[in-house]
């Protein structure tokens, strides 16, 4: 058994050294980028990580200069970035350079790298294989988190046809899935789709990514004005969708039902950007109650979800359980409704049918939710015991709590 002890106020405890797999980490902007650095935070706290990651090439705030390690280290966190090649996101074929870059440097070190357990996310896409053979060669336990579910996703989502590399993917997806200790996965939906592709039960657990639910008795936070207006100006009721606009989204139902609301003061917002945008634009034409917004800095995010009446939180049919909005806990805490365009059985569904939070339309029936959204805006007190119900249901979903769960996870499967 790996691992070693460390002296702690007279208390031995046991350390773990976890050896983290993913191209991005901060200054990357990613939501990988993000989400690997509060894993990778929270695990310091009592464990040792060494992230292994490449050079900055997701909308990254600073860029670093080549070379062919670099060590950067923070209290127990030591990040390794190897020398891969930092061409922007946009550039899809490039980009593709970096994955390969990233993966033909990492592998050969994470060999002779000391750690007690391999954990492993999804960037590149076909990390989760990488990070098996690397577990596999280093004889240590392998953790699994399934940020994006691939290929299914590059597949259901159009992004790549189905072929031979296709199949050559799933094939190597499924071995890799056979050599996982375990899978952490983001909910129900998607813990069910990889027990349906033969992984023990006991193997996929879930661990949602969560909201930071503010202490009781701390101040409420300041609502900037500006923000607020230039979600809201000029719309009645604001049915606001904020986060990555890609492949994942009903876009067009929400576009048709637009129309249809045009001429009852109610605006359709979108707050982001992602590469669905452009030809979302096209789609909406000249529709007037349709908005498009840039991200708002990370400081503006919670007057972003104090703006809207109501989210939506949308997965086009086919994608359940393959993709999972990790939005929805923000919202929650944010205290307002969600409008849920993805098919029954998704999380986000699920959740609002048993929290009482908000209402669930059909991906490919607009009229469901244009009748859906007219309701809610005819019915403030309807509106109001939703938004009450997400309040009191957020605290569930508390991310210390389930970055606890992460920990875990991690010292039983070092321990394995």
């Amino acid at each position: 058994m790996g691992g070693h002890y460390h002296c702690d106020g007279c208390l031995y405890n046991w350390a773990v050294r976890i050896l983290l797999l993913n191209l991005y980490y901060p200054p990357d902007a990613s939501a990988t980028a993000k989400m690997a650095r509060i894993v990778a935070e929270a695990l310091a706290t009592k464990h040792e990580v060494t992230i292994l990651c490449g050079r900055p090439s997701y909308d990254p705030t600073e860029r670093r200069s080549w070379k062919l390690g670099r060590i950067e280290t923070s209290g127990r966190l030591r990040i390794i970035r190897v020398g891969s090649t930092d061409f922007p996101r946009f550039q899809m074929k490039r980009r593709v350079l970096n994955y390969l870059t990233y993966v033909a440097l990492s592998v050969p070190l994470a060999v002779f790298l000391r750690c007690d357990v391999v954990l492993a996310m999804t960037d590149p896409p076909f990390e989760g294989i990488v990070g098996a053979f690397v577990a596999l060669l280093k004889r240590k336990p392998y953790v699994y988190n399934i940020r994006d579910l691939y290929p299914d996703m590059a597949v259901a989502g159009s992004v790549i046809e189905p072929g031979v590399l296709t199949r050559l993917w799933g094939t190597l997806h499924h071995w890799a899935l056979r050599h996982v200790t375990r899978v952490i996965v983001l909910g129900d939906d998607m813990r069910a789709r990889i027990i349906s592709k033969g992984v023990a039960p006991e193997r996929v657990v879930v661990v949602r990514d969560g909201a930071e639910i503010p202490m009781a008795g701390a101040p409420g936070r300041t609502i900037d004005g500006e923000v607020t207006r230039a979600i809201r100006e000029g719309f009645r009721f604001v049915l606001l969708h904020a986060g990555n606009l890609g492949f994942y989204g009903a876009w067009e139902t929400l576009l048709t039902a637009a129309g249809q609301l045009s001429g009852d003061g109610i605006g359709l917002v979108f707050v982001g950007d992602g590469a669905q945008r452009a030809q979302l634009q096209v789609l909406a034409g000249s529709l007037r109650n349709v908005r498009f917004l840039p991200f708002f800095p990370a400081s503006k995010v919670q007057s972003v979800l104090a703006a809207a009446d109501a989210h939506v939180v949308t997965i086009k049919r086919g994608l359940e359980g393959i993709v999972v909005p990790s939005k929805m806990y923000g919202i929650l805490a944010a205290g307002k409704p969600i409008v849920s365009v993805a098919s029954q059985g998704t999380d986000v569904a699920s959740l609002c049918q048993q929290i009482g939070c908000g209402v669930c339309c059909d991906p490919d029936r607009p009229e469901e939710l244009v009748r859906a959204v007219r309701e809610l805006a005819s019915d403030p007190v309807r509106l109001k015991t939703m938004s009450e119900a997400a309040k009191a249901a957020a605290p569930k979903y508390d991310k210390n709590v389930e970055a606890h769960k992460f920990i875990q996870i991690l010292e039983e499967a070092a321990k394995a």
